[in-house]
């Protein structure tokens, strides 16, 4: 062996045994961190949402409305079209006329359009006059109706969390989320349930509970205008509540909820546990596991899998993966270091909501068959 070559696998090996300390002491310090902030989390949470239960609500993304008899389908189509063509133009919605006995289907992305149409509809029907004045009509009398509808929802909602001096037009917004629905759960009353989640944690560390609530509640009412403006319903939110004179605190909070910007005051990441702890409690939400596509990024052997909110990424390394040999070469210390070096090179180099969950399996399998 040469000088060169004695020096090179010297280093090597230093730098090996270095790595192998660091990763003992990596797991060492972060299973202390995480023991003891755990114990901390677990008891402001179980405060929190001890005395806390909601329920659980359907996604609908289409509305159902029931007809007397399969002969009612075409009085509401009318003479070549014209009916279904008023109340489509007055509604803005579209009406699936399919096999369904006694039923017509009201589709619409908008849920108060949605709502207005079926209102209307389900008046048309009971009337029996079925002309395109009288759908313009009832079209009419079922928007006032929905509009008191959210505006009651609003108040009722302010009035539940125990907040005061919101603008009329933010309580308008509020109540416009009674008809949208996030992975399943109504947004309105996942709103509540986050306003009173946060302004129990709040009064656990010793901060504003109003101004908790007053955040939460307000957390996510850029999800009424989503279908209208292009953009993020966490910036939309804070541009809603700067607009209409919220505190710097209340608009920094909702734009943060998300990490989309930088959190300014403890209220940030009191809002962002409130809203995932709504959303994550059993029941909260129906996720549907959609799709296993190829990831955008690497050679095909990447995948992603999209349930949700949740994002797991999964490398596929072929033959070297199915070797059991490999379960011996790799330590615990070293599998905590992989994860660790994945998960920053994940941070570097992808753009992604929330956070992704790196975890590394290492394992050893032996078989045999019985013959």
């Amino acid at each position: 062996m040469t000088r060169e070559e004695a020096k090179r696998t010297l280093i090597e090996d230093v730098v090996a045994e270095a790595r192998h300390e660091a990763g003992k002491r990596i797991r060492q310090v972060e299973e202390e961190a995480r023991e003891e902030a755990d114990r901390k989390a677990k008891k402001i949470v179980t405060i929190a949402i001890e005395r806390l239960a909601g329920d659980f609500i359907a996604e609908r993304s289409v509305s159902v409305v029931h007809l007397p008899s399969d002969d009612m389908k075409g009085r509401i189509i009318g003479r070549e079209g014209r009916n279904i063509r008023a109340i489509e133009a007055a509604t803005g919605v579209d009406l699936i006329i399919d096999d369904t006995p006694e039923a017509v289907i009201v589709s619409c992305h908008s849920p108060i359009r949605r709502e207005i149409a079926k209102i209307a509809l389900e008046r048309l029907i009971s009337d029996g006059r079925i002309h395109p004045g009288r759908i313009e009509e009832l079209v009419r009398k079922a928007e006032q109706e929905v509009e008191e509808s959210v505006r009651e929802a609003g108040q009722q909602a302010i009035f539940e969390v125990g907040v005061h001096g919101v603008h009329p037009e933010l309580v308008k917004l509020l109540g416009m989320l009674k008809y949208r629905y996030s992975y399943a759960q109504n947004v309105l009353a996942h709103s509540m349930e986050a306003a009173f989640i946060c302004g129990m944690m709040a009064s656990e560390i010793g901060i504003s509970e109003k101004q908790a609530r007053r955040a939460a509640l307000l957390h996510d009412i850029g999800k009424a205008l989503t279908h209208e403006i292009e953009g993020s319903h966490a910036i939309i939110g804070a541009d809603l509540a700067r607009k209409y004179g919220e505190s710097a605190k209340i608009v920094n909070a909702i734009a943060a909820h998300h990490e989309e910007v930088k959190a300014e005051t403890i209220l940030a990441p009191l809002v962002d546990a409130a809203d995932a702890l709504s959303g994550a409690r059993p029941g909260a939400r129906r996720e549907v596991l959609e799709e296993l596509r190829p990831s955008p990024r690497g050679s095909g052997t990447d995948q992603q899998l999209v349930s949700g909110r949740r994002e797991v990424v999964r490398r596929a390394s072929g033959t070297r993966d199915s070797d059991p040999g490999r379960a011996r070469q790799v330590s615990d210390d070293q599998a905590a270091m992989l994860a660790r070096d994945v998960a920053r090179k994940i941070e570097s180099e992808v753009t992604y909501p929330g956070q992704i969950k790196v975890t590394v399996i290492r394992e050893l399998r032996a078989s045999e068959y019985a013959r």
